[in-house]
């Protein structure tokens, strides 16, 4: 399930937080640090770092480690409110991160509000419509 964030985010949380509070993502870490599910990726980083569905997401919020460093890099994009999230993330990765909110606050089931102010705060509450569609779409997972 979600250990395969483990060793990249070890290695890469403390850039990506760095990053975050001085407003600007330079490097390439979205896919372990701010996870989307798979339908939604191309890229082979995007597919083996995907969550399946809304099950594996909640088993990635599940893992206390996982789930404090999404809070943790949520929480530094937030630092920001001023800033238009294309110019912290760049276009394509303000898309990801959209996605990622959307997901996780579907998985947390509102009960984490983090993501609901990143998805208020930066995209005017606009959730996801892709992210959307796919939880609908999806089967129960076993």
């Amino acid at each position: 399930m979600p250990h395969r964030f483990h060793a990249p985010q070890s290695r890469d949380l403390p850039i990506a937080l760095r990053e975050l509070r001085a407003g600007r993502k330079l490097t390439h870490w979205i896919w372990w640090i701010f996870p989307q599910l798979a339908a939604l990726g191309r890229s082979s980083r995007a597919l083996e770092y995907g969550l399946r569905d809304l099950a594996e997401a909640r088993a990635y919020l599940a893992d206390p480690t996982l789930r404090a460093n999404l809070i943790a890099a949520a929480e530094a994009v937030l630092t920001h409110p001023d800033t238009p999230i294309v110019d912290i993330m760049g276009p394509v990765d303000a898309l990801k991160l959209r996605s990622c909110a959307t997901l996780f606050e579907a998985a947390s089931e509102g009960r984490e509000p983090v993501f609901a102010r990143l998805l208020d705060t930066f995209y005017a509450g606009e959730r996801c419509p892709l992210t959307r569609a796919a939880l609908t779409a999806a089967p129960p997972s076993p």
